[in-house]
């Protein structure tokens, strides 16, 4: 992979901002759509930061907490945030247009990733892939002793910034709700 990755790894999170500034311009929210799309959106945020406690990108292979049921717990985590934020906006064109979005370029990072760690851990990664899926979570979790199982470390938490996501759900969610209730 060249350094920096693809302009789809690089691009994502802008991406997403605009696309997020476009869906609460769109939005038409209503509270019974903010309820059940706010309690989604919270489980993937919980998902995100359950799984950036077991993360140490390309220094060692995640195999614990979220990871022994999803290789990509954090996309999950992204995905639930951004279909429960789609729920909230109470316009379903803009279901059709996250799906568009997420399958568009979160499937193919997924894959440019799965090729890199198969580069930096090759047989340990490939024993893993085999055994866990890309995206959609495994009931069972991963278990085998030639894995080390980590504990979740705030530290990581922090250390990649995921309080962001937290910030960044309560901006939104503020904004959604202000429509709903004051721009009726």
């Amino acid at each position: 992979m060249r350094r920096g990755g693809t302009w789809i790894q690089r691009w994502r999170v802008p991406l997403g901002f605009l696309c997020a500034a476009l869906f609460i311009f769109l939005a038409q929210p209503r509270p019974l759509y903010l309820e059940v799309g706010g309690a989604i959106s919270v489980l993937g945020l919980a998902t995100r930061a359950w799984a950036s406690g077991h993360i140490r990108k390309n220094d060692a292979l995640a195999t614990s907490g979220p990871y022994a049921y999803s290789r990509n717990p954090l996309y999950l985590g992204s995905f639930l945030l951004g279909l429960g934020f789609t729920i909230g906006s109470g316009w379903w064109p803009l279901g059709i247009v996250f799906a568009a979005l997420f399958l568009g370029i979160y499937f193919p990072v997924m894959r440019v990733e799965s090729a890199t760690l198969a580069e930096i851990f090759g047989t340990a990664y490939h024993r893993y892939a085999s055994e866990v899926p890309l995206f959609f979570p495994r009931f069972t979790r991963f278990r085998n002793e030639a894995f080390q199982s980590t504990k979740f470390d705030s530290g990581l938490y922090m250390r990649y910034r995921e309080y962001r996501a937290t910030l960044g759900l309560l901006v939104a969610w503020a904004i959604l709700a202000f429509k709903a209730y004051y721009l009726k």
